[in-house]
């Protein structure tokens, strides 16, 4: 019977659709024994799984994984048997190299070889050859031959050698339709290595097989930790005048498993446990990072350090709980009970909404934290921090939700922040925030709501219960601060001598003026912050607050009324000259110094006048040796002259006369020399004995 194209694919896509119902119905059966129950999320890019379900006598129970998860796998998975049965082996595919395994077959399908290749392997064996007519014959070999197509030219052709009752025949391989191996065994051989190649195209995806032995039905478990997506934070920070701003935290988690997750009882940990991939299963690749472009240049949110003397006052407060703890018989490490960390922190949400803006008046204004409350309980988990989510959550494979997990109210206090390398101009609108939840937070982005208008994002790191921490969200364009940087001169501060080095020390000042001018309605606290460099230290001042890299300055800006905050700073340098190597000037600037002592001064005037007679003596020297040498050219030039004279000429007669007065002067001038040679060295001698003997504080 034919059907029309239109019903044929009507009943092609019908049974396509029964398939896939079919492997549906499988899967959600296969899951159905073994559920996921549990999920630890951490943030450090794993997660713990378990499933619980039942089984029955000698099971095997199939899990499917992408194939990137198998090492985290064959590293954590954890089986338990909980009816008397027993946990018997992991199956799963092997990792042997595709290649390896069809070389073990007769027919070689690992370099992708051509029609004749595997005709050439197979030689001596059996064919049905359809070309067009049938022929069976055993294959002698594989030729290429040339074949003439026009003006001489030629082409190479592969030539299928056949050996055939009625004797040998040449089969052209173009003109050949279907190749029959009559071998059973050699074509079962050759189906088979290339369903393992087909295998191994199938690289998403691979199946475990967990199997139990045991009788009866009874509960099983499986645990295992693979690689999962951080689960991250975000908040929702709502101010007003007349309460306390209300924090409100969201948790964002994402199911990227092969299983959706249907109640499950799901926690957040805050913590990061150490946790790596070894290769067990298959090459690693080496992970590169992704460089986005900024494309505008916008402000970056900043993050702010704590301030050293609050985070020492918060470390010892914990040494003063705990002792409090021990007083009243608790352990030292013992833990709040589950859910009690968050119940205050709900109380005081749902007391500051009932407080808030009728419900019913006209003007309402957006109140983001309304009609919400967290759905997690805190607790200490050892030595990390978690929100275990009260429902069960029911979240589908490739799917993404936001979690309520905070929602209490904080202490924060109005401020605006300065610093002249994030703007030159302008300070930023920010917070003194106080985790006043009795939780831990999370670092993340907060958005802000000021009088129920979005007014800005900030950014937040870690914070423990208590602990402060400032935040900006905004530009405060109705603030200025104008940065001035004054420098003083260098001031010597003091001058000693020891064995001829003069050890001196400069003071160096420098200052940065600020003039914060307040162009608003009421006054502001401004956080004025400078850089800290440990070489330099304050003078006249000191800072509100003190971080690793920062100084932290308060000033009340009052509307219309300049405020003017000096920061002075100073250091001193120490610098040691030889005075051996140091020139006159140099040694009669540090005499001419105020903080030199009379004995200093009268030494360096001794070193003085003893390097001016040694610079004398060399001066004398130099002179009679210039003389020596002119002498000499004069002489070069007189007996270039008289080799061009006569002997008994009367001008011969003068340049020997004259040459032997030059030789006497040279004589004399040579003595003299030598003199002062000896003299400039007795001095130097003098020189350098005083030197190594003056030692004057």
């Amino acid at each position: 019977m034919h059907l029309p194209r239109f019903a044929r694919c009507v009943l092609f896509l019908s049974a396509a659709m029964l398939i896939l119902a079919a492997a549906i119905s499988a899967r959600a059966e296969e899951d159905a024994k073994l559920p996921i129950k549990r999920v630890v999320l951490f943030n450090s890019g794993v997660a713990f799984f378990e499933h619980n379900g039942e089984v029955e006598g000698n099971a095997r129970v199939d899990l499917k994984f992408n194939v990137g998860d198998v090492n985290d796998l064959l590293k954590s998975m954890v089986l338990q048997d909980m009816g008397g049965g027993k946990v018997s082996t992991i199956n799963y595919g092997s990792k042997d190299p595709i290649t390896k395994a069809l070389k073990t077959f007769a027919v070689d399908l690992t370099v992708n070889p051509t029609l004749a290749d595997l005709l050439a392997q197979v030689r001596g064996e059996r064919v049905r050859v359809t070309a067009p007519n049938e022929i069976v014959g055993v294959i002698v070999g594989v030729e290429k031959r040339k074949q003439p197509i026009k003006d001489g030219e030629t082409i190479d052709v592969e030539i299928l050698n056949l050996l055939t009752d009625e004797g040998l025949r040449s089969v052209n391989l173009s003109n050949v339709g279907t190749i029959k191996l009559l071998n059973p065994k050699l074509d079962e051989e050759l189906r088979q290595a290339l369903m393992i190649l087909a295998t191994g195209h199938d690289v998403d995806k691979k199946t475990v097989g967990l199997n139990f032995l045991g009788d009866g039905k009874r509960q099983v478990r499986v645990g295992y930790v693979q690689e999962a997506p951080i689960w991250k934070t975000s908040y929702r920070l709502v101010l007003t005048d007349d309460e306390k701003p209300l924090l409100q935290g969201w948790a964002i988690v994402e199911n990227t498993t092969e299983a959706d997750w249907n109640k499950v009882d799901l926690t957040l940990v805050s913590g990061r446990p150490i946790s790596f991939v070894m290769d067990l299963y298959q090459p690693l690749y080496l992970a590169r990072p992704v460089v986005v472009p900024e494309l505008f240049a916008s402000l970056r949110p900043q993050t702010y350090d704590q301030d050293l003397a609050a985070a020492e006052g918060e470390f010892r407060k914990k040494a003063d709980d705990v002792a409090e703890l021990k007083s009243r018989g608790g352990g030292a490490f013992a833990p709040p009970a589950p859910g009690k960390a968050g119940a205050p922190a709900d109380a005081l949400a749902r007391r500051a909404l009932s407080e808030g803006l009728d419900k019913n008046s006209a003007g309402e204004r957006f109140d983001p934290g309304r009609g919400v409350q967290s759905a997690a309980q805190a607790g200490d988990l050892g030595e990390l921090f978690q929100y275990r989510i009260e429902t069960p959550v029911t979240l589908p494979r490739q799917q993404s939700a936001m979690l309520p997990i905070v929602n209490g109210a904080v202490e924060a206090e109005k401020v605006s922040i300065y610093n002249r390398n994030v703007h030159v101009k302008h300070p930023l609108n920010g917070l003194q925030l106080t985790n006043s939840t009795g939780l831990h937070l999370m670092q993340g982005p907060i958005t802000v709501f000021d009088d129920g208008a979005y007014a800005g994002d900030a950014q937040t790191t870690y914070l423990q219960p208590g602990t402060k921490r400032l935040i900006s969200y905004a530009m405060d364009l109705g603030t200025e601060v104008s940065p001035v940087s004054k420098g003083n001169p260098e001031q010597l501060v003091s001058c000693k001598l020891v064995k001829g080095v003069m050890h001196t020390s400069t003071k160096y000042h420098r200052a940065m003026e600020y003039t914060v001018k307040n162009s608003g309605g009421k006054p502001k606290k401004v956080l004025l912050e400078q850089p800290k460099d440990t070489t330099w230290q304050l003078v006249g001042i000191k800072p509100d607050e003190t971080t690793r890299d920062l100084y932290r300055f308060h000033v009340t800006a009052e509307p219309g009324k300049p405020s003017v905050v000096t920061v002075n700073e100073e250091y001193t340098a120490g610098q040691q000259i030889a005075l051996s190597n140091t020139d006159d000037n140099t040694i009669r600037f540090y005499m001419s110094a105020k903080v030199v002592s009379e004995d200093v001064k009268k030494a360096l005037a001794e070193v003085i006048r003893r390097k001016q007679e040694l610079s004398q003596l060399v001066t004398d020297r130099n002179r009679l040796q210039q003389q020596v040498t002119v002498i000499d050219q004069e002489q070069v030039r007189i007996r270039q002259n008289m080799g061009q004279l006569d002997r008994t000429s009367d001008l011969y007669q003068r340049y020997v006369k004259k040459l032997t007065e030059q030789e006497d002067k040279v004589d004399q001038l040579r003595v003299q020399i030598e003199g002062l040679i000896q003299q400039e060295n007795a001095k130097r001698i003098d020189l350098d004995k005083y030197l190594i003997n003056l030692t004057i504080g």
